[in-house]
């Protein structure tokens, strides 16, 4: 039987979830619920077959909703997400999963003791670009990772409740998690607010890790062009992954460097090696596609979901981090 699902929230992504819940064999779309009654009209346009309602408390007490997927700002996240589990529902939630630490962590929690799915839409943890890079890091095609350089930059979309990091860098942040076993020791960022007294529309992110590794993310509102882009160091080889490319968003360098101290210990031969390019092909079937099939799985099967509560909790653990270390001028912050 098709899982019977609610949509909740019909702004910006709304509409593309909604979609694909209607395509799909194992879900049955019930409900779509958005407090404007502008956006529940052009639902209407596109789903006329479908309830509409201003009031989620309707699809809360609906019993024969098992699911519903949360598309709404970041700061009602936990209130509805919260009164779904305890309604017994399963969620799927947009990243990032929560304004905070504590709602997160308190949300795992809840999912678990109610024996519920929570998935938090991680999109890139389910892009075929994303997996073949893990394919190829898992190879140790790469050797040690050493840096990621992550630029993540382009003119708006400015957000009323969180900063450019939660809304950027969640992203990044995610990708790094699934590519990198390890976890930072240390989260340090600056950032500055031109617009809005209290959200930064620039910022900068460093993780710090104890095997050597440092990641890097620079994320603004503010600039003239938009930039997609991930830079993965290996003492073997590099990847530059570039979602902006139409095509050949994947290229593996094989280049690199070695060290050679003289005898005299003051001075260090370095020798450049530069070989060839590769472009490795990799899936192109709709991301948000196989979401929804990996949260069918998690309901229907009982399996752990790629991007899990845990998975979710952990970027918001970071991004948590990030801010008090931004209104700290970029003091280093304790991963524990």
């Amino acid at each position: 039987m098709p899982i019977k699902t609610a949509v909740i929230g019909f702004g910006y992504w709304g509409p593309n979830l909604a979609r694909n819940v209607f395509q799909s064999s194992s879900m049955k779309m019930e409900v779509i619920c958005d407090i404007s009654q502008s956006r529940l009209d052009k639902a209407y346009k596109l789903h006329p077959s479908v309830k509409l309602t201003t009031d989620f408390n309707t699809v809360i007490d609906d019993k024969r909703i098992e699911a519903v997927f949360i598309a709404t700002p970041v700061n009602t996240h936990y209130e509805l997400a919260k009164k779904a589990l305890l309604n017994g529902k399963h969620v799927l939630l947009e990243k990032p999963m929560t304004g905070s630490f504590k709602e997160a962590r308190e949300l795992v929690e809840i999912a678990n003791k109610m024996k519920k799915v929570l998935l938090v839409n991680h999109i890139f943890l389910y892009n075929g670009a994303i997996r073949k890079i893990k394919e190829i890091v898992d190879k140790k095609d790469l050797g040690d990772i050493k840096y990621i350089d992550s630029t993540r930059i382009n003119l708006g979309m400015f957000q009323q409740d969180i900063n450019v990091l939660w809304d950027l860098a969640s992203h990044d942040i995610a990708i790094v998690n699934y590519l990198i076993e390890e976890r930072p020791r240390y989260v340090q960022a600056i950032g500055k607010n031109h617009y809005h007294p209290d959200i930064e529309n620039i910022a900068f992110l460093i993780l710090h890790y104890n095997s050597g590794l440092i990641a890097h993310f620079n994320c603004s509102w503010s600039s003239p062009v938009k930039i997609r882009q991930m830079l993965i160091g290996g003492l073997k080889k590099k990847i530059v992954f570039n979602d902006i490319e139409p095509s050949d968003k994947i290229k593996v360098y094989d280049s690199g460097m070695t060290f050679k101290t003289l005898k005299d210990k003051q001075k260090v031969l370095v020798d450049y090696r530069v070989g060839n390019i590769t472009i490795p092909k990799f899936s192109i079937d709709e991301p948000l596609t196989l979401v929804i099939e990996d949260f069918t799985k998690a309901v229907r099967m009982n399996k752990k979901p790629l991007s899990d509560g845990k998975a979710g909790l952990e970027v918001v653990k970071i991004l948590d981090l990030a801010q008090k270390s931004i209104k700290q001028n970029g003091k280093l912050m304790l991963y524990k």
